[in-house]
């Protein structure tokens, strides 16, 4: 809703009103409809007296009955009027007839005196309607023009000679010094008003911007995080907690209580512990959910208190799965020792070296069978042991490694089936696998011997974990999409739990105390030089659910074209 005034803010910025435009919901629109509805009281209180006169045959006019009902006919149409008309151009054109209105109406009962009412106190109705709702330009205005009307109207008895003057006289006079300082006071509390509303607004704005991002954070904090009061109730859930607490969305919306699962009971005894503190807690708990692995929650309660105590208090509480913090600290352990690793591993290598020629050199003078055996075992352990530290250093040196060159390409089907027999005779292993190659022949770009290094890695894996029953094992191509080749490697292994698949690609994490944990992440850094991506998903095949690592390469094509005219580029 547009302010109620005739004057515009580009013509005269400092008599603006106190209200800015809003919506009719808004404070000025509900401050227009009590002034509506009040000049349409007054319009049937003042028929309902015309006529209550003439019934009692005390002296009125038809003339000022027929002023008080035109009245109420124009406070009516004006009132609903307002819904197709206030808010257009035509604004100010109808604030000057209310105005109008109201003072013609009050002039005129004022003026006739066929009655011994008095009607110069109604004046202050479109006076505190021009105040609160108007520029105080108009307020003073309409003030001055009450003032006038007063005064003409002890002018026009003086005139006709009667009653005493002089009292009239100073009677208006007061009048119109009241309606000015009534006017002005009024308009500054409308000012004064409005600009807290305003400031309210901005407040409530930002309070709810502020809650949407906070809700933003806690809804992605890996945390659980519970709100809930003295009872027990939950009122707010993220979703990491509800997944803690087996509590699906659509099961458990909130508010629910803590007493509808036996198992959330600990949770429970933990809040009632902090509000009958009224401290802080922190405790370890157990959450044996029906159908799930116990669940053991690193639980922290905190209490939210009102500065004075008209607000309840609610316990605030955060749930970290331990096995989430030990894997954490696991991984930041075994990043630790990968670098110690690294240093040690350069530090090693020369002296390997050293053994495995002397060794090499020992065996050629060797007649011995027997002899012969041992050199060849110190041999294989020298290589198993070069190829440890070399895994080591390739990964502290990975950021400085040298970009993969580009011109390199493979044909993966052709490539993927004879190096997954290749492996598959060496492993002894030829009945559990299967190879399915559909991508047309594709060509890749990777080098040849970096692909049998991912795919002889990934099988290993498929195979540690696979049933070892017929096909368990299975190699696939196909197209993505044209041109996009996909290679996957899939086995039939129990599925992963979720904390093993956020760390599956990351330096020295595996769930085997054997292991390096270097496989799959030097899976990954091969895969990263060449602009594919690695990635892992459960899936069955057929009728049967499984594990698998897939592949997606870029085209060989494009990179080749690339890498010519670049070549091209580099000869002009």
């Amino acid at each position: 809703m547009k302010r109620p005034s005739p004057l515009r803010e580009s013509d005269a910025p400092n008599l603006a009103g106190a209200w800015e435009p809003e919506n009719p919901g808004g404070a000025p629109g509900r401050l227009w409809l009590v002034f509506m509805n009040a000049r349409i009281a007054i319009a049937v209180v003042l028929v309902t007296v015309q006529l209550a006169l003439q019934a009692l045959g005390m002296p009125a006019s038809h003339w000022t009955l027929g002023v008080c009902v035109a009245y109420l006919c124009a406070t009516l149409a004006i009132r609903f009027l307002r819904h197709s008309r206030l808010q257009t151009d035509h604004f100010s054109g109808l604030w000057v007839a209310t105005l109008g209105a109201d003072m013609a109406a009050f002039a005129l009962l004022n003026f006739s005196q066929a009655s011994p009412l008095n009607y110069s106190a109604l004046f202050a109705l479109p006076v505190l309607l021009a105040s609160v709702l108007g520029p105080l330009m108009l307020a003073l205005g309409t003030a001055a023009s009450v003032t006038l009307l007063l005064l003409a109207d002890v002018l026009w008895s003086s005139v006709r000679g009667s009653g005493d003057v002089n009292a009239r006289w100073l009677q208006a006079a007061l009048s119109g010094s009241g309606l000015f300082l009534v006017a002005l006071l009024a308009n500054q509390l409308a000012v004064r008003l409005a600009r807290e509303e305003r400031l309210g607004q901005k407040s409530r704005s930002a309070a709810r911007l502020q809650i949407q991002v906070n809700e933003m954070v806690v809804a992605t904090l890996a945390e659980g995080v519970l709100v809930m009061d003295a009872k027990g109730w939950v009122r707010s859930a993220n979703p990491a907690a509800r997944h803690q607490l087996a509590a699906p969305e659509m099961s458990c919306p909130a508010p629910f209580n803590l007493d509808a699962q036996p198992a959330w009971q600990p949770l429970l005894e933990l809040v009632r512990q902090t509000f009958g503190e009224q401290s802080a807690q922190e405790s370890t708990v157990s959450l044996a959910c029906p159908g799930l692995n116990t669940r053991r929650l690193q639980v922290r309660s905190r209490l939210t208190r009102s500065n004075d105590g008209s607000q309840e208090s609610l316990c605030v509480m955060f749930l970290a799965d331990l096995r989430e913090l030990e894997a954490r600290i696991r991984i930041d352990k075994l990043a630790a020792m990968g670098r110690m690793s690294a240093a040690v591993a350069h530090e090693i290598r020369n002296p390997l070296a050293a053994i495995s020629q002397a060794n090499a050199l020992l065996e050629e003078d060797l007649i011995d069978a027997g002899q012969r055996q041992l050199t060849g075992m110190i041999g294989q352990n020298a290589q198993r042991l070069a190829k440890i530290v070399t895994e080591v250093l390739h990964i502290s040196h990975a950021q400085q490694q040298i970009a993969a060159p580009q011109n390199t390409a493979v044909e993966l089907d052709e490539a993927a089936r004879q190096m997954a027999g290749d492996w598959a005779r060496q492993c002894s292993a030829s009945a559990v696998l299967c190879i399915s190659t559909h991508s047309g022949n594709a060509a890749v770009c990777f080098d040849t011997d970096h692909l049998r290094r991912l795919l002889i890695n990934l099988l290993d894996n498929a195979l540690r974990y696979a049933s070892g029953a017929l096909q368990s094992v299975e190699v696939s191509t196909h197209l993505a999409a044209p041109g996009h080749a996909r290679l996957a490697v899939w086995s039939d292994g129990q599925p992963l739990e979720e904390t093993v698949q956020a760390h599956l690609f990351e330096p020295f994490f595996s769930s085997e105390t054997r292991s390096s944990g270097l496989g799959l992440y030097i899976c990954r850094e091969l895969c990263e030089r060449y602009g594919a991506q690695i990635g892992y998903q459960r899936v069955p095949r057929g009728n049967t659910p499984g594990n698998e690592f897939f592949i997606a390469f870029q085209p060989a094509g494009p990179l080749l074209q690339s890498q010519m005219s670049g070549l091209d580029s580099v000869l002009v």
